[in-house]
């Protein structure tokens, strides 16, 4: 790839990584509510998945999984569920007693395969990785494995970077909400975007 076309991919996915959004909303809350350290490891099992899957789109192998209405349901349903689920958790540490009284923000802590789950069961980040390789790999045809692996690459790197970003934001929120009464409202807050994320992620079904 040139230094242009860099530039250009770097652009292309600046505002899909640092804008509001589904995985962003997600590590958000994880930092909120356990601190960026803690969410190390679900930023790991995130990024080790995307950089899995983005690979495996770009040399062709993992198209597949979008061409097939069955599968995108399937995923699109489990994604749904798991962060229906992830957000039941953060709603019964909120509602915790002892959380209250110490004014805390407690959840359960992520760990690698909470943050892998989130990408492998989001079949909307698939769709986004294939626009990507469609704009920078496959148009024109001729794109190799290694500038497949240049744009998975970078790829990754620009979201671990936005998601970091985007934890050490909610921890930074959280740092203001110390009193009981200011942190439950917090995990609330948290606990209903989590809700309105897993709604997100089932949309798939309805059309």
């Amino acid at each position: 790839m040139s230094a242009d076309d860099v530039t250009a991919l770097v652009l292309f996915l600046f505002p899909l990584a640092y804008s509001p959004g589904p995985g962003n909303a997600i590590f958000a809350a994880i930092g909120a509510m356990r601190g960026v350290r803690a969410a190390l490891r679900a930023l790991a099992g995130y990024h080790v998945a995307t950089f899995l899957v983005t690979a495996l789109i770009g040399v062709g192998m993992g198209v597949a999984v979008v061409r097939h209405p069955i599968v995108v349901d399937v995923l699109a349903l489990l994604g749904s569920m798991y962060v229906a689920w992830l957000s039941w958790t953060f709603l019964l540490a909120a509602r915790s007693p002892a959380a209250s009284r110490a004014g805390s923000l407690a959840a359960p802590r992520p760990g690698f395969w909470t943050g892998a789950a989130v990408l492998l069961l989001n079949p909307k980040a698939y769709y986004i990785v294939v626009v990507m390789f469609t704009r920078f790999l496959w148009s024109p045809p001729g794109g190799d494995v290694a500038t497949a692996l240049v744009i998975t690459t970078i790829f990754t790197v620009n979201n671990l970077v936005a998601f970091v970003v985007w934890a050490m934001a909610g921890r930074g929120l959280a740092a203001l909400f110390r009193s009981p009464r200011a942190a439950r409202r917090l995990n609330y807050l948290f606990a209903s975007v989590l809700g309105a994320v897993a709604v997100w992620m089932a949309m798939p079904l309805l059309g």
